[in-house]
């Protein structure tokens, strides 16, 4: 697994995700997540409120990509791998408890991402660079 460092985090927790899936017949999906979060050092995980189109594809297989940029900064990273989706154990139920803690909406689930790549998106040379990878 890929690991994320304490700037990667940090800059998460400071930027809107927008994640990219594909449905089963190749059409590609674009959303923001407002609710992405590092769990620990090797997953991201958001949680999924309106169990859309994004879901759907997750539901059917598709691969999940996240990006967060900062314009600002012309800074950013990409992450990519394999997701498993929680509805019904540990994860889900204390993410649940902090939805209600905060007064969010209860997530239909919770997709958590094994990060096995992380690029950069930063403006320059770098851009598109793999920064780790599995």
């Amino acid at each position: 697994m890929a690991q994320l460092t304490e700037a990667m985090k940090d800059f998460i927790k400071d930027n809107l995700a927008w994640v990219a899936t594909v449905s089963p017949d190749g059409v590609p999906d674009l959303g923001p997540k407002m609710s992405m979060f590092a769990l620990d050092d090797e997953h991201l995980a958001y949680h999924e409120r309106t169990a859309g189109q994004t879901y759907r594809n997750l539901e059917n297989g598709s691969p999940l990509v996240v990006a967060f940029v900062n314009f600002e900064q012309k800074k950013g990273y990409r992450f990519r791998g394999e997701v498993i989706l929680h509805t019904d154990d540990a994860v889900y139920d204390e993410q649940v408890r902090l939805a209600k803690e905060r007064g969010t909406k209860v997530p239909a689930c919770v997709p958590v991402m094994t990060i096995d790549t992380i690029e950069d998106l930063s403006a320059g040379a770098h851009a598109g660079k793999t920064i780790a990878k599995d």
